[in-house]
């Protein structure tokens, strides 16, 4: 009875609903009236067309400023659906312009049928000619077609000119904390662009100097900026007395815009702002938050300096496993604490080793830290050849470096050649234009090959000169150190550092090193070899079978081909076989750089 009621209400009702919608808070933010100026125009137009179908509004629906492509995305559409469902006196859906209605052809038709099996009419205030007669309902397929169309090249074309702004420095996104945006007249064009905010830039900067000392955690960072009196910027739903969050504070200390990138795509540009930190220190906050996020270390659980470099050496020798060691505190009856570490192995009951107490663990790695110092006598020679090796590079240092001088001469000369054609006209410019960006490329090759040459001269050895002055005395330097500089420590010489118990239910630890010390580890016991046992302490290699190698040392490229690396260095009998010249000519030769090459 009641279906029968409201289907005689939906015959004789001549009720209509207007739906108005505009695509972005730009739309609606634009006049004194908060519904801006599309929406009072929209509403005027329905209004009209009500009036010449004879028909009342019963209701309006709007979706102001929300970028929607589907149904799903529209709240108020949904809404008016339940009201149609609800009120069967309405005979017609009135929207300003079908494009306003659906921006594809699938949303377009799902929304028609709907309304269609609510015995509902769509109406268009603009489209006039849109009916029920088969015309009327080509013309409306046809115009979804084209509303689709209009969308997709819509997009495709904001899509093409992010990309220009991009390669052109410009910000393409939403000006991040730190920045603001401005507006200066340049030969008198208003243009938009990003400055240093004055008021929350030297707190961002604050945010990266502080991360950068490895001290502070992300939260510490945040809430030692939020005393300090940073405040976000007002919005719609928050008030301007909130700190930065800890999420956000990641998303800043993570992005290379505040070094002076843009990114698109994937694609790295020099962006025109100017960098709010210098790279140098972007790096820095990334090799901390890195080394974190390598050790898996949570600082907000237990903080331990060997979290993260502690593994088991009992899943390491029964199983092959590396599993991570994990601390707990245990607190008994009395109110005492005690720290341990233990096996994550145990969760999966496959573990045998025992809960080990931080103090035991901190006492053998202590001690294991005099197992890998370097003998006084391997460390002479070592200097000894790597003072050979400097010297030796002189006199080809300075060779390559009259040539690459040489060849930015050559360049110089083509490039004024070409200039000179140009201005002639006797080539096309096009080609000339292309020659001379192979010049340009060529030129910043050979420029930064000649700086490395200056930079690199004795890299290679500095590398090696730290590495020894670093293990002449490793547990002295160790015990020198805080709980901060002991976690960097231990990341830089060990891949890992394995705890295990021996059969007298002693602790003892054993290593695997990092490059070049695993390299220079080797020289040293070759050095040791022909006068008796080597003194180098046995590392894991000794007492479980040996990993693999996971990558080649390291190897620092100086100049045009020289390559050294850790047994390279070591002088003889250690020098790898071949041609004693330590630096040789490049793919180039002795001529100038030419095009075919």
């Amino acid at each position: 009875m009641k279906q029968k009621q409201k289907a005689v209400q939906r015959i004789t009702g001549d009720d209509y609903v207007a739906y108005l919608r505009v695509s972005s808070k730009g739309q609606v933010n634009t006049d004194y009236n908060p519904e801006g100026i599309s929406i009072p125009a929209q509403r005027e137009k329905i209004h009209e067309r009500g009036h010449e179908l004879d028909s009342a509004k019963a209701e309006e629906f709007i979706d102001p400023g929300r970028t929607a492509t589907s149904i799903d995305q529209r709240p108020e559409f949904q809404q008016m659906i339940a009201y149609l469902r609800e009120h069967p006196n309405v005979r017609y859906v009135i929207v300003y312009m079908l494009s306003r209605f659906a921006r594809n052809r699938l949303d377009d038709a799902i929304m028609v049928a709907t309304l269609e099996k609510l015995g509902v009419r769509l109406i268009s205030a603009v489209e006039k000619n849109i009916d029920d007669t088969p015309t009327g309902r080509m013309l409306h397929g046809m115009l979804a077609v084209i509303n689709e169309y209009s969308s997709n090249q819509s997009g495709e074309d904001i899509k093409y000119k992010m990309g220009q702004k991009a390669k052109n420095g410009g910000t393409i996104t939403r000006t991040p904390v730190g920045y603001t945006n401005t507006v200066e007249i340049v030969d008198g064009r208003r243009v938009r662009t990003v400055i240093i905010d004055p008021v929350r830039g030297p707190f961002i900067r604050l945010a990266f100097e502080l991360y950068s000392t490895g001290e502070y955690t992300v939260e510490e960072v945040a809430q030692e900026l939020y005393d300090r009196g940073l405040r976000m910027p007002r919005d719609a739903r928050y008030p301007e007395v909130r700190g930065i969050s800890t999420n956000r504070l990641y998303v800043v200390l993570r992005d290379d815009y505040y070094c002076g990138w843009i990114t698109y795509e994937d694609e790295k540009f020099r962006g025109r702002h100017k960098p709010l930190v210098p790279q140098d220190l972007f790096d820095q906050v990334q090799m901390v938050s890195d080394s974190r996020n390598s050790a898996r270390e949570r600082r907000r659980v237990h903080h331990h300096e060997l979290k993260g470099s502690l593994l088991c050496g009992s899943c390491r020798r029964r199983r092959g496993d590396r599993r991570r060691m994990i601390v707990q505190h245990a607190t008994n009856r009395h109110g005492n604490v005690y720290r341990y570490f233990f096996c994550n192995g145990r969760f999966d009951h496959i573990c045998e080793l025992p809960y080990i107490p931080i103090e035991q663990a901190e006492e053998a790695v202590e001690d294991h830290y005099a197992t890998v110092r370097f003998t006084p006598e391997f460390i002479a020679t070592m200097r000894s050849e790597l003072a050979t090796m400097v010297d030796e590079q002189q006199t080809t240092t300075k060779l390559l470096q009259a040539q690459l001088t040489k060849q930015l001469r050559a360049l110089d000369t083509k490039e004024n050649n070409l200039i000179d054609l140009a201005a002639d006209g006797s080539l096309p410019q096009g080609k000339i234009k292309a020659r001379l960006r192979e010049i340009t490329q060529q030129r910043d090759r050979l420029t930064t090959r000649l700086h490395d040459v200056d930079e690199s001269l004795s890299t290679g050895a500095d590398i090696i000169e730290a590495c020894l002055q670093l293990l002449q005395d490793p547990q002295a330097l160790y015990q020198r150190c805080n709980d901060q500089q002991r976690r960097r420590l231990n990341q830089a010489l060990f891949e890992a550092l394995y705890i295990d118990e021996d059969a007298n239910g002693d602790v003892r630890v054993h290593h695997e090193l990092r490059e070049p010390f695993d390299t220079l580890h080797m020289a040293q016991g070759q050095h040791q070899a022909p006068t008796g046992p080597p003194e180098a302490p046995p590392s894991l290699r000794a007492v479980l079978p040996a990993p693999k190698r996971q990558s080649a040392p390291p190897q620092v490229e100086t100049g045009a081909g020289l390559q050294l690396t850790g047994a390279a260095l070591v002088g003889s009998p250690w020098k790898v076989p071949g041609s004693n010249k330590l630096l040789m000519v490049g793919d180039t030769g002795f001529e100038p750089v030419t095009s075919s090459v």
